[in-house]
């Protein structure tokens, strides 16, 4: 039977990326989860809204708000909901407090990464190519959590996947009402 979150599936795939006994990963695996920080990709968003309302697109930068900022707010709604407990296999190589489902870092990093990737090149020849940069970037985030022990796999696809449907959901939406 297959279970997640908990089950032997997520312990077994949590065991096989921890990075406890291997020093440079950990220390990788914490560098790119700084990147993930939802404060630090939100700053990322806001910057990004103000360089676009700079060049005078601030229907885009007002869009890049909304679909950053609410859909953050929903993924930690998430969990208060659930409460789940965070993995207690291994220490925590980095200190998380809240609870583990959804990962934050996986939800921020997909929301902030597909949005920017689809607001700025929706129109270019660089649009497939900045939508993979964001999926890869934010594949990068989720696996430094399970790497560092503070989440179990699951949370992390659960991040992922609340984030990438948040945007596909809600980016035309946004940018409809926007519409100037």
């Amino acid at each position: 039977m297959l279970l997640l979150g908990q089950g032997p599936l997520d312990a077994r795939l949590y065991e096989l990326l921890y990075a406890g006994q291997r020093p440079v990963l950990a220390s990788a695996a914490r560098a790119i989860s700084n990147l993930g920080a939802p404060v630090v990709l939100i700053g990322i968003g806001f910057g990004v809204a103000l360089w676009l309302w700079w060049r005078g697109r601030l229907r885009y930068g007002l869009t890049v708000i909304a679909v950053t900022i609410v859909g953050r707010v929903l993924a930690e709604l998430q969990k208060y909901e659930v409460q789940r407990v965070r993995p207690a296999l291994e220490p925590h190589l980095v200190l998380a407090k809240q609870s583990s489902f959804p990962s934050g870092h996986a939800a921020s990093s997909m929301i902030v990464g597909l949005t920017l990737a689809l607001v700025l090149a929706s129109r270019s020849r660089w649009k497939w190519p900045a939508v993979a940069a964001a999926l890869l970037v934010s594949f990068a985030i989720g696996l430094s959590r399970v790497m560092l022990g503070v989440h179990w796999p699951s949370d992390v696809i659960g991040g992922w996947s609340f984030g990438a449907a948040w945007v596909l959901l809600t980016l035309p939406v946004a940018e409809w009402l926007f519409r100037a």
